[in-house]
Order: structure tokens, then sequence, then C-alpha cells
């Protein structure tokens, strides 16, 4: 079983920068995937970016050209650098692996990290 643990969650005005973290308890390289999500107050729960065990990279439309996934493997961290907050990025973040173990394929789930955008 993968632990997740984020961090760098807060509040920040409209236009700031927050980076979050997402530190694994093994080598991400082992690690398929990681993703960030977020779900908002009322909805659901969306993917906003992934970065795949070959560093390629993928985005929700609406963050695309303002947030960067980006993987540390000698630290087994994820980042995602966050910039141009607008304030409907306003959510709890989770970080996400999906992993195989034996022919089993596994995700485990962070405990999610609050990001508010407001002035």
């Amino acid at each position: 079983q993968v632990q997740l643990m984020e961090s760098g969650g807060g509040l920040v005005q409209p236009g700031g920068s927050l980076r979050l973290s997402c530190a694994a308890s093994r080598s991400i390289f082992s690690i398929n995937t990681m993703g960030w999500y977020r779900q908002a107050p009322g909805k659901e729960r969306e993917l906003v970016a992934a970065i795949g065990s070959g560093s390629s990279t993928d985005y929700a439309d609406s963050v695309k050209g303002r947030f960067t996934i980006s993987g540390d493997n000698a630290k087994n961290t994820v980042y995602l650098q966050m910039n141009s907050l607008k304030f409907e990025d306003t959510a709890v973040y989770y970080c996400n692996a999906v992993y195989i173990v034996g022919l089993d394929r596994r995700s485990s789930w962070g405990q999610g990290t609050q990001v508010t955008v407001s002035s």
C-alpha cells in the first residue's frame, strides 16, 4: 500500500501562486501514475493534472498554462505548481497514486489539502 501525504495548501489572493507537495511512502518511479484531483463544495472530484512513470503529463483544460505537475524521484514527491490562481480554483486538493501489486491495479489517496483563493 502506498501512503500519500499532501502539503502546501493555504489562502492566496487571485493571481497568486501556491505549490502543493505529495510525498509518497515509496519510490514514485515504481508508481504508474500520480495525479492531483480537486473537489469544491457541492461538486464532484475532478482530475487536475497527472504524471505517468515516463513523465508524460495531462492537464484539465481549466488549468492548462497555469498549473504544472512534476516529480522528484529522489524525494519520492510529486508537486503541483499553481500560478495565476482564480476564485474557481478553490477546493480541497487530493493526491492520488495508481500502481500495480501482483496482478492487481490499486489506487491510494492522500488526506487532502485546502486551497482557498480569496481577496
